[in-house]
């Protein structure tokens, strides 16, 4: 089978597409032919091996897994002996981050319980689009922020996966919602329903006087001090991701602001697939749509993955994977 291939550290131009061995599924297992896949921070970081504390997880001085990726969609194409959940021809996606990496591939074997059905009206590439951005924004809105009908909230990092989802999901709680980003993306932002735009090249969203109820941060490129300045009283900040120097710094004040300030502070641990079957259902009535970048195929990996970390990308950076007509 083709997979891309990385062997060491550096710049996305280390991927490789690359003849693999097919795997074959452990007890609990499925085979999956992936028909997309999607990138993700994890994928920009592991290529990298930046920052480097992540080489703890990912391998000190080469990479332990050389197939990047973390979401799929895709069809069983066989069972472990052990797996029951689906049948051979079910149509899947999830994401497979906490069972493992290598979505980047035509196959994979991995726990049958890092997935679920796909509906049949949502494509496999709107599929790969939808688990691990759809679950931080659902979990760090919803689960942790405890969003409220007609709720003032920001994302920041807001024409991303996380950002896009994001409003539509806050939309339903008739909030007012604000998006800061910059380039291309505040077009779409525009377009899609966002009340108030903010380039922050030019403002700064933590200085400009306002105050939210709710902060969703894709982000965390600032002062924890200056997101807190921005909540009202009793707000709530929810990070979903970010430079790690701003997460640590956010983990050692929360106590300190929440007690003195009234105001509360969060880093979201993301528990892969919680809400799927929520998302399905709103899929299903149109009251979420996937934003997806322009289309990569699996030999443009390289090229996607680069676009991603510069930023340049609208929605997710999905990458379809066609495979060869069985004869």
């Amino acid at each position: 089978m083709k997979a891309i291939v990385f062997t060491k550290y550096g710049s996305p131009e280390v991927l490789e597409l690359k003849e693999v061995p097919k795997p074959t599924p452990a007890a609990h297992e499925v085979l999956i032919k992936i028909h997309a896949t999607a990138v993700n921070d994890y994928d920009w970081s592991m290529i990298r091996g930046k920052p480097y504390p992540y080489r703890l997880m990912f391998g000190l001085l080469k990479p332990k897994r050389q197939i990047p990726g973390m979401e799929l969609a895709g069809v069983v194409e066989g069972l472990g002996v052990n797996a029951t959940s689906f049948k051979v021809g079910d149509e899947v996606y999830g994401d497979i981050s906490e069972c493992g990496f290598g979505s980047f591939a035509e196959y994979i074997c991995i726990d049958e319980k890092a997935l679920i059905r796909k509906p049949e009206n949502m494509s496999f590439e709107e599929a790969a689009a939808i688990p691990h951005a759809a679950m931080l924004a659902m979990q760090g809105l919803v689960d942790i922020g405890k969003i409220r009908n007609g709720a003032k909230v920001l994302i920041n990092g807001a024409g991303g996966g996380v950002g896009t989802f994001g409003l539509q999901l806050a939309k339903l709680y008739d909030a007012e919602v604000t998006g800061v980003d910059t380039g291309e993306k505040l077009e779409m932002m525009k377009s899609i329903g966002f009340d108030h735009i903010l380039d922050y090249k030019q403002e700064d969203f933590t200085k400009n006087g306002q105050r939210y109820d709710l902060i969703l941060d894709a982000k965390t490129n600032r002062s924890t001090f200056a997101y807190a300045r921005s909540l009202k009283p009793n707000g709530t900040y929810a990070t979903v991701g970010g430079t790690l120097p701003r997460l640590l710094q956010a983990l050692c004040l929360r106590p300190w602001i929440s007690r003195f300030h009234k105001k509360n502070i969060y880093i979201v641990a993301l528990k892969p697939n919680k809400n799927l079957s929520y998302i399905n259902e709103l899929f299903a009535t149109g009251k979420v749509k996937c934003v997806i970048d322009k289309p990569f195929t699996l030999d443009e990996a390289a090229e996607a993955i680069q676009r991603f970390g510069e930023g340049k990308h609208t929605g997710k950076v999905v990458v379809s994977v066609q495979h060869a007509p069985t004869a």
